[in-house]
């Protein structure tokens, strides 16, 4: 199984107000939990009240003044609070996965063993040493299908068009 990340742009429109964001406007990005969906919300800086009480994660970025900026993944912490959420959402087994082999990829996570969980399944065991933690990530990979569905989702949630990205909570969820 392959997985390209094909980044596109985002809307460019400030959820609260449904203004257009212009280049070089700043605004922020929230992600968040509701009820069976994972959202994200992008805010201009007018609009920005702070972070909702219930998101993973936020970040401030700027669009960008020329259209030759690639996108930039969101901050690690964002990254690692969706990751530790995702545990209790079994639906969503395969996006963990893929964000999990992303963490690992970009060395945020180490592979510490792999073992098979009592119902045959493999399960990686992880460490962060940003946060000290381990996890447990069940190997899940997605059909072709999936795999379309689930780039789609972490491109909607994790990317923006900015050309700086400020992680501005790095405590959220902790």
């Amino acid at each position: 199984m392959q997985l390209d990340f094909e980044v596109c742009s985002c809307s460019r429109t400030c959820s609260e107000t449904q203004r257009s964001l212009q280049p070089g406007d700043v605004y922020f990005s929230v992600l968040i939990e509701q009820e069976t969906e994972l959202l994200r919300h992008d805010f201009s800086a007018e609009a920005w009240g702070g972070p909702p009480d219930e998101c993973l994660g936020w970040w401030r970025s700027r669009i960008p003044e020329s259209e030759n900026t690639s996108p930039k993944l969101a901050p690690v912490d964002v990254m690692l609070n969706l990751f530790v959420a995702l545990e209790k959402r079994p639906q969503e087994v395969s996006l963990r996965y893929i964000l999990g082999l992303l963490l690992l990829r970009r060395r945020v996570l180490r592979r510490e063993e792999t073992w098979l969980h009592a119902d045959g399944g493999e399960v990686l065991s992880l460490f962060c040493p940003r946060r000290n933690e381990d996890y447990e990530l069940t190997v899940a990979e997605p059909d072709d299908q999936e795999a379309e569905a689930i780039q789609q989702r972490m491109i909607d949630l994790l990317y923006g068009d900015s050309e700086t990205v400020t992680n501005e909570s790095a405590d959220l969820d902790e």
